[in-house]
């Protein structure tokens, strides 16, 4: 049987957002679910019992799957996220999965199919594919390893450890991190947590959950004060910001909006930039720039006037915004710079603790790099992503997919 050990929220998890980012999502009120993140991790971090948080560990697994038992049929079933399409790919058997899926990814789920189908999952559970039959034996520093490269992460563990004899043996390796409930797959609530079980020789289950039993994480009297003055001024950067958070929130996914196109800008900055983030006033001009050119660039691919006009009021609509709100934008772009700061600081901590190497393939080599990074889940707040970006996220815009 499975244990689950987390929070259940209303979402699904088919995407999670940055922590920062929420402020831009939900206004003042995801800038209050931030800093609530921060101070509860800071919290466990101290020693101190009562987290309202659930940490998790973020595997660098890809292709994202999706198993257990439909509850509108009682039929075993795996796929990825695209079972939860307005119309699903539902896999019950390898026919379905050769009509519903092509190349490496249809490979990969037929394995997935015929060795999660023998671990009695009576639910649904949502997870990280880490290898199948693409194991590999490297060499790292005169030691032989045993590794795996699902996605932008190489993990390695010495070759005669018992820890490798376990993943040798088995077909395949999964991480496990979400459970579903509900009476039908549209109505689905989603889990976030911590999931155990037995996998048996066949399957290699890696743990989701966050321990650190040698105190190697804990906070120092002196680490605390300093993070403590980073939250302060993320706290008096939103209350700044709050008036012009709460209206970029209320454009949501319009690709046309200033709210939007500022995230973007993060992702297109964190993607390009071989340094970290710059000065905010700094930031700020190139925000705008970057919108102006994003806008503009709509408007020269447009080939009619008509088609060009929708654009091109959107773009002086939007410079007229950014010019009339430009203290509030400033103090938006310093909340999103100080919470990425903070939790920066929280994972350079966590880090501290890994059972399993971590590294990036280079082309002289294998670099260490640190874990993908965390998933912190609030009972009312919901999940975010605690991730380096300008580490992991970077790397994982430019390498090359292998699946």
């Amino acid at each position: 049987m499975f244990s689950f050990k987390g929070f259940v929220t209303q979402d699904k998890n088919t995407h999670l957002e940055h922590l920062e980012d929420d402020i831009i999502n939900r206004g003042s009120k995801g800038g209050d679910n931030a800093i609530n993140f921060l101070k509860s991790v800071r919290n466990m971090l101290a020693g101190s019992s009562g987290s309202k948080t659930n940490i998790t560990v973020k595997w660098d697994g890809a292709p994202a799957i999706i198993c257990g038992v439909n509850p509108e049929n009682g039929k075993f079933f795996v796929g990825t996220k695209s079972v939860f399409n307005v119309t699903p790919k539902i896999n019950y058997t390898q026919r379905d999965i050769n009509r519903n899926h092509s190349g490496e990814v249809a490979k990969k789920l037929s394995v997935c199919l015929a060795n999660l189908s023998r671990l009695n999952i009576k639910n649904i559970l949502q997870g990280d594919l880490l290898f199948t039959d693409d194991l590999k034996s490297i060499t790292i520093d005169g030691e032989k390893m045993i590794s795996f490269t699902p996605n932008t992460i190489t993990y390695a563990v010495p070759a005669s450890s018992p820890l490798a004899r376990r993943i040798i043996t088995a077909k395949m390796g999964i991480v496990f991190h979400t459970q579903y409930s509900g009476k039908d797959m549209k109505s689905l609530s989603a889990g976030f947590g911590t999931i155990r079980g037995t996998g048996g020789r066949n399957v290699f289950l890696a743990s989701a959950g966050y321990t650190d039993t040698s105190g190697a994480s804990t906070f120092t009297a002196s680490e605390l004060k300093t993070f403590d003055a980073q939250i302060r001024m993320a706290e008096g950067s939103l209350s700044k910001a709050r008036p012009v958070l709460d209206e970029m929130s209320k454009s949501g996914s319009d690709q046309l909006s200033v709210g939007f196109r500022l995230k973007t800008f993060f992702n297109y900055f964190i993607k390009n930039s071989n340094s970290g983030m710059e000065k905010v006033a700094t930031m700020q001009r190139q925000f705008t720039d970057y919108y102006e050119n994003t806008l503009q660039a709509e408007i020269d691919s447009r080939k009619t006037d008509k088609g060009k006009a929708k654009y091109i009021q959107a773009k002086a609509d939007g410079l007229r915004w950014i010019r009339s709100n430009r203290s509030g934008l400033y103090f938006a772009i310093a909340s999103h710079i100080t919470l990425g700061n903070c939790k920066t600081t929280l994972l350079q901590k966590m880090n501290q603790i890994q059972s399993i190497g971590n590294f990036i393939r280079t082309g002289k080599g294998y670099r260490v790099t640190a874990p993908e990074g965390y998933v912190a889940v609030d009972r009312v707040a919901g999940a975010v992503k605690l991730v380096d970006r300008l580490e992991f996220s970077r790397q994982n815009f430019t390498m090359p997919k292998g699946w």
